[in-house]
C-alpha cells in the first residue's frame, strides 16, 4: 500500500475530533504584508528557510499562513482584523506599515518585523532595548543611511543642484527618510522635488515629473510598495535617463543603476530567531529590537552605461559587488 493510502485510511479511521485537535495544536504563525505575494514571496522563504533551521516546520509542527494587501493600502486595517481572527501564536508583519495596522488591531498577540522604522515615534515600543509591547524585531532603517545616499547621488552627478525624492507616503517609514533626506539635501545647497506618491496609480506620474523638472538624480527611498514594483521602476527610470540610488539591491538586480542599504535576505532570514524565542516561551517585549551591522553597496555597470554615465573608480572600488 502507498504511504498517501495508508495516510488517509488512518486519517479516516480516526474520530474526526481527533484530526482537528492535531491541526489545532501546532503554533499558527501569520504573514500579513502590503506588497504584492508575487514580489514578496522570495522574502517569505527567507523566513522560512530560517524557521526550518531551527527544526520549525510548516505543515509538521507549526502553521504557516500569509495575507497580502497587493499593493492596495486601504485593506490593510481589514487584513489586520482578518490575521487577528486566525488566532495566531506570532503574526509577521512584512513592513511597519502592517505593524501600525496590526497593532491597533491587537496589543496582546505577539508582532515581530524584519522592518521596523520610527517605532518609537510611532508608539510600536517603549524603547530598542526593551521594547516593552507585544511587537519586537530588526530596524534596517537606521538614521544617517538616506544622507548617505545622496552623498552617492553627488559622486555619480557630481554638479547635481536638483535632487528627486520618490517615496510612497502612506508608508510610515518612508516620513523619516523625507525629513533627513530634505535637511540634507539644504544643507548641501540642493533643491528637491518630491511628487505626490500614495499608491501605484502615482508611481509612473511622479516619474514623469522628475523628468520634466529636469532632476539630475533621484533617491528611490525603502518602501514596500516601491520594492514590489522595482521592475517597472527601474524601466521607467530608464526610459526617462534618471540616475537613481536606491535603499534596496532588488531594485538594481531588475536593472537600476545604484543601492546601498542593509542586506534584506539577512533581515528575513534573521526574524527566524525571533519567532523561534516566541514559540519557546520569550516575550516580544524582552526581546531588544536588532539592528543590522552591515550595509551594502551595489552598482549596476550595464545601467551607468545605458545612462551614459562613467563612475569613479573609487565607488567601484568601494562597491560590495559590481554586476556587470
Amino acid at each position: 500500500m502507498r504511504r498517501r493510502e495508508f495516510l488517509y485510511l488512518l486519517c479516516a479511521a480516526m474520530p474526526a475530533s481527533s484530526v482537528l485537535a492535531d491541526v489545532a495544536s501546532k503554533p499558527r504563525i501569520v504573514w500579513l504584508g502590503s506588497g504584492t505575494e508575487s514580489t514578496v514571496k522570495v522574502f517569505v522563504a527567507d523566513l522560512k528557510r530560517g524557521l526550518e533551521e531551527l527544526g520549525q516546520i510548516d505543515g509538521k509542527n507549526i502553521e504557516f499562513l500569509t495575507r497580502f494587501a497587493e499593493n492596495q493600502f486601504e485593506r490593510m486595517p481589514a487584513l489586520a482584523e482578518e490575521v487577528v481572527r486566525l488566532q495566531p501564536t506570532v503574526i509577521v508583519g512584512g513592513g511597519v506599515d502592517a505593524v501600525v495596522a496590526l497593532k491597533k488591531a491587537t496589543n496582546t498577540i505577539p508582532i515581530v518585523t524584519p522592518a521596523l522604522a520610527d517605532a518609537q515615534h510611532l508608539g510600536l515600543i517603549a524603547s530598542y532595548s526593551h521594547p516593552g509591547s507585544n511587537v519586537t524585531g530588526i530596524m534596517p532603517y537606521i538614521p544617517g543611511l538616506p544622507s548617505k545616499q545622496i552623498e552617492l547621488a553627488l559622486e555619480v552627478v557630481p554638479t547635481a543642484a536638483k535632487i528627486g525624492l520618490l517615496g510612497n507616503r502612506n508608508d510610515p517609514k518612508v516620513t523619516p527618510q523625507l525629513d533627513e533626506l530634505n535637511a540634507r539635501a539644504q544643507a548641501l545647497g540642493i533643491s528637491a522635488v518630491v511628487p505626490e506618491v500614495t499608491g501605484p496609480q502615482d508611481v509612473e506620474p511622479a516619474i514623469r515629473t522628475l523628468g520634466s523638472e529636469n532632476v539630475d538624480a533621484v533617491i528611490v527611498l525603502e518602501s514596500t510598495m516601491l520594492l514590489s514594483l522595482r521592475q517597472q521602476i527601474a524601466l521607467m527610470m530608464a526610459a526617462a535617463h534618471l540616475p537613481a540610488v536606491y535603499g534596496y539591491r532588488q531594485h538594481v538586480d531588475e536593472g537600476g543603476l545604484i543601492s546601498y542599504g542593509v542586506d534584506l535576505h539577512w533581515c528575513f532570514h534573521r526574524l527566524a530567531t525571533y519567532v523561534d524565542k516566541i514559540l519557546k516561551g520569550a516575550s516580544p517585549g524582552d526581546l531588544p529590537v536588532e539592528f543590522p551591522t552591515k550595509l551594502e553597496l551595489t552598482v549596476n555597470l550595464s545601467a551607468s552605461k545605458a545612462l551614459g554615465l562613467t563612475l569613479p573608480p573609487t565607488l567601484l572600488a568601494r562597491a560590495d559587488e559590481v554586476i556587470e
